[in-house]
């Protein structure tokens, strides 16, 4: 099997996941330099326009070229405004598992975004790459990506003890880190397939999932 993934697009009703471009980087700039993305990412902070064009220019293309991965730019189908970012990563091509991770831009939340393009991925990644296990991987405190994990399917497998640095407000208006547990969900094709059963016929995703974060 190769150990690389296709240089690809994906659509969705709504979106279409494509591979990140210069056009993007002012708007992923500003994207990653929000308050939240910068508490439970590990995000350069603070996050310039340069971080940004070395992540859609060279590091993002690098994850699918050096078989570790595949970075989504997610963009609105009708507007093709930016309004998130879907990174497959630690991909290990003999047991054909991956981690997934996701980013929706401010202005683009209580949409349901998440849940669609993670979806979106997922269902391409057990389908066409024949891949059997997807992981996702949330901070303690982080309950509305937690919220998303359980509606899309995923089963929490446990906790990793004091295995994330997130970071916290301080009083003076500035960031510290602080040390978190991490939860972690995985979801399997059988999974996969019961979740798209309880999205077909209409499901509203905006309605259920409004406080991804």
């Amino acid at each position: 099997m190769t150990s690389t993934f296709p240089d690809i697009s994906i659509s969705t009703d709504r979106l279409v996941l494509r591979p990140f471009e210069a056009e993007d980087i002012p708007a992923l700039a500003e994207m990653m330099g929000d308050e939240l993305v910068t508490a439970w990412t590990s995000a350069p902070h603070p996050y310039t326009t340069a971080h940004a064009r070395d992540w859609a220019l060279r590091e993002a293309p690098a994850e699918r070229t050096q078989g570790r991965g595949i970075v989504f730019a997610v963009t609105e189908f009708l507007t093709h405004r930016l309004v998130g970012c879907v990174h497959l990563h630690h991909t290990d091509w003999r047991t054909l598992s991956a981690e997934i991770g996701y980013v929706v831009a401010p202005w683009a939340r209580g949409e349901g975004y998440a849940c669609e393009s993670v979806l979106a991925v997922a269902e391409w990644l057990f389908r066409d790459q024949r891949f059997e296990r997807l992981e996702l991987r949330t901070a303690a405190d982080n309950t509305a990506s937690q919220q998303v994990a359980q509606k899309i399917g995923c089963i929490s497998e446990g906790v990793l003890r004091n295995a994330w640095i997130a970071r916290s407000r301080t009083e003076d208006g500035g960031w510290t880190e602080i040390r978190t547990d991490l939860i972690v969900w995985s979801l399997l094709p059988e999974d996969l397939d019961e979740a798209l059963e309880q999205h077909t016929g209409g499901t509203d995703y905006a309605g259920a999932f409004p406080d991804w974060r």
